[in-house]
């Protein structure tokens, strides 16, 4: 049958794509890794079995991800190989977003910012420690819950005032460019009567404006005004609106493509194709 499967072996989760020899996607699946090795083969049997294929349907097994290194030789007997990972990042974030090029950042457990170029080269540029990872533990030690699913739900409900600073706190109208409504300081204004779900937007607020920042310093030194967002956090229920107003402060187009999350995975098996061609 030919099949391609991209696996990415994160720092939380594994993400798993299946190509046809078309290169028309099959299915994508996601679990949490509790091993990089058990989420491999965890990841594997549960995308078999989902899709009634057998190990002779496939062609190859493309690895990538900080969990590859923990993966030697043939899974199974079928034909293995490794992509790097920041490869695989800007090919899955041009792929599933229709750009020719852009800086694609992955917010994993801590964040890369990648220029890729269709048919061009890939680049790393720079990475940060401040993406899933620290919401995680931020959260855990602040409103006690450290859980994604539970990260997601109780954001939708906070409220900013009372927890950032913003310019309008601080001043009658804007100050240069800056609208009242843009975060002079985050964590600087909070209140006593502040809940938990107060608290976590805060958190996600920190995260996700501390990405945008960086995001905008990359764009200046690709010279592009193009950003493609992937991984996990791309799914917070705010992040559409947060980086909506990194758009308008700088003019910016911030991309969060359909299937995000699995930009990684799909990268990975599109950039062997193109290596093996």
């Amino acid at each position: 049958m030919g099949v391609i499967l991209g696996i990415d072996i994160g720092g939380s989760s594994t993400k798993i794509v299946g190509l046809r020899p078309d290169q028309s996607v099959i299915d994508m699946l996601r679990v949490k890794a509790e091993d990089p090795v058990t989420s491999l083969f965890g990841a594997l049997g549960n995308f078999l079995n989902a899709n009634h294929l057998q190990l002779s349907d496939l062609d190859r097994i493309v690895l990538t991800g900080v969990g590859a290194s923990y993966v030697d030789g043939d899974i199974y007997g079928v034909h293995t190989v490794k992509v790097e990972e920041f490869s695989s990042i800007g090919t899955g974030g041009l792929a599933l977003s229709g750009k020719e090029r852009a800086v694609v950042v992955s917010l994993g457990t801590g964040t890369a910012f990648i220029w890729a170029e269709k048919g061009g080269a890939v680049r790393h540029l720079c990475g940060s420690g401040v993406g899933g990872g620290t919401l995680s533990g931020l959260s855990a030690l602040i409103t006690g819950t450290h859980q994604y699913s539970q990260i997601r739900k109780l954001c939708v409900d906070g409220d900013l005032s009372r927890i950032d600073l913003t310019i309008g706190d601080m001043s009658k109208g804007k100050v240069g460019t800056l609208p009242p409504e843009t975060t002079a300081a985050n964590f600087a204004n909070v209140s006593e009567d502040a809940t938990a779900a107060d608290k976590m937007l805060g958190l996600v607020n920190l995260v996700l404006q501390s990405i945008g920042t960086m995001c905008v310093f990359a764009c200046k030194s690709c010279s592009t005004d193009t950003v493609v967002l992937t991984g996990a956090l791309t799914m917070l229920p705010p992040a559409r609106k947060i980086f909506d107003l990194f758009t308008e402060l700088y003019g910016l187009e911030f991309m969060i493509p359909k299937n995000a999350t699995f930009a990684t995975a799909l990268g990975a098996a599109l950039y062997s194709i193109k290596e093996e061609s």
